[in-house]
């Protein structure tokens, strides 16, 4: 084989490993995994109440096995609460990376990762009928590679103690999925043309030597 074919081999198969993680190939949740994940959310202590509970299962039954995006928009405390784990001195940040020291492995063994983020520039430009929502410290989006991947992060029993550090580090927070979403830089596409580039350059002088 030539040192070309070579080339093209080991960039289609880097693209086929990255294609294989990022994409998620398991088709919309069956109901025996909604009642599985049903079953697992009852066990939590709070239990949630009736109608977080509708909205979940219903989230679950709508499920397009596609990749979505959760839009968070969120307050910090300026003084973390002080619970257990949580030492005299440590900011809203400090706290927030310890929730984050579990969720953040679980996101990227799912190809899940944010895709916008940035701190709040000003108080709410433009608010109706929120009254108590004009303060916000963040906002962030986070695409999950499919509903199937959020849920097994967030029934984990790993997931119950970190999140712990999330209750006490944020004061207010809003979190819903976008589904279907558009971005225009799909990492999937921005790879295969880096890769066809590369390729084509690595070609090209090959066909010199």
């Amino acid at each position: 084989m030539t040192r070309t074919r070579w080339i093209w081999l080991i960039l289609i198969l880097v693209y086929t490993v990255f294609f294989g993680w990022y994409t998620s190939f398991g088709g919309p949740l069956t109901d025996e995994e909604i009642a599985h994940y049903a079953a697992l959310f009852d066990e939590r202590e709070p239990p949630l109440s009736p109608e977080r509970k509708a909205n979940l299962l219903r989230f679950m039954e709508e499920d397009t096995g596609d990749d979505f995006v959760m839009v968070n928009v969120i307050d910090m405390y300026e003084t973390p609460l002080q619970i257990e784990g949580v030492e005299p001195g440590e900011s809203s940040e400090d706290v927030v990376g310890k929730y984050m020291a579990y969720m953040q492995p679980a996101l990227f063994a799912r190809a899940c990762h944010p895709v916008i983020w940035g701190q709040a520039a000003s108080d709410a430009v433009d608010i109706m009928n929120a009254e108590g929502m004009e303060n916000w410290t963040r906002g962030a989006g986070m695409r999950y590679r499919s509903r199937r991947d959020m849920l097994e992060i967030s029934s984990n029993p790993a997931f119950a103690g970190s999140h712990e550090f999330k209750v006490a580090a944020m004061e207010k927070t809003i979190a819903f999925p976008i589904d279907p979403w558009l971005q225009l830089g799909d990492p999937r596409l921005v790879l295969a043309l880096l890769l066809v580039a590369i390729g084509c350059g690595l070609s090209w002088r090959e066909a010199l030597r």
